[in-house]
């Protein structure tokens, strides 16, 4: 792992994180806990195995991450996060959001996983009213299935199917996670495909964190 040579917090970051494929193994950690190594591998379409090994290897050396024998009948080795390298969650969460605005294009020879479909509203949106009766969203895009929660005040996802949602979206990733974080509104995110089936006042609950508050999901799904 090479240094930058700099007395300087980012560059002393960036030091540890800043090579490639580092911060997208710190991102499956964060959404999977502790995984397996062939877990981690699916997470990460592209990556090669011994590039994958020497990444958590010097993640492990610079105590980011760490490694326990899972007792059987798993008996196999468990990645997880160190406290270290859960402190990097914030960081994640920000440039997430600052990506945001590099989605509006999907290019065909990308890979979408239902994870990150569900992260995205746990990290990009709150609850609009948090004294309103709990809802359930279902998400459906690229053939990937999430499911958001809404109650309480927060706003939780998950990977899998609902069994009797409040409102169904289906559409492609771009029109979806961009209604949901406030970066397209309705009409457009309808232009590129999106469809919805049930509640329509569900969307209303969901508060882009990036957004202000006037400019949340319309409640009008067509």
């Amino acid at each position: 792992m090479r240094s930058y040579g700099q007395y300087c917090s980012i560059a002393r970051a960036l030091d540890l994180v800043g090579d490639r494929w580092t911060l997208l193994i710190v991102r499956e950690l964060l959404l999977r806990g502790s995984c397996r190594f062939t877990d981690l591998k699916a997470g990460l379409p592209g990556i090669a195995t011994n590039l994958l090994s020497a990444r958590l290897k010097e993640l492990e050396g610079v105590g980011l991450v760490g490694r326990e024998d899972a007792p059987p009948p798993v008996a196999t080795v468990l990645y997880t996060l160190t406290e270290d390298g859960l402190a990097l969650e914030p960081v994640l969460k920000a440039l997430g959001l600052w990506g945001l605005r590099l989605m509006d294009v999907e290019r065909p020879d990308e890979v979408f996983q239902a994870r990150w479909l569900a992260y995205a509203p746990t990290w990009f949106t709150t609850d609009a009213d948090p004294g309103a009766p709990p809802a359930v969203i279902q998400l459906l895009a690229s053939g990937e299935q999430a499911v958001i929660e809404i109650g309480g005040g927060e706003v939780r996802a998950r990977v899998g199917r609902a069994a009797d949602p409040d409102l169904i979206l289906e559409g492609p990733p771009r029109a979806i996670l961009g209604l949901l974080t406030g970066v397209i509104d309705l009409d457009l995110a309808t232009r590129m495909g999106l469809t919805g089936h049930g509640r329509r006042d569900v969307l209303a609950r969901l508060r882009p964190v990036a957004a202000d508050p006037a400019s949340a999901p319309s409640a009008a799904v067509r």
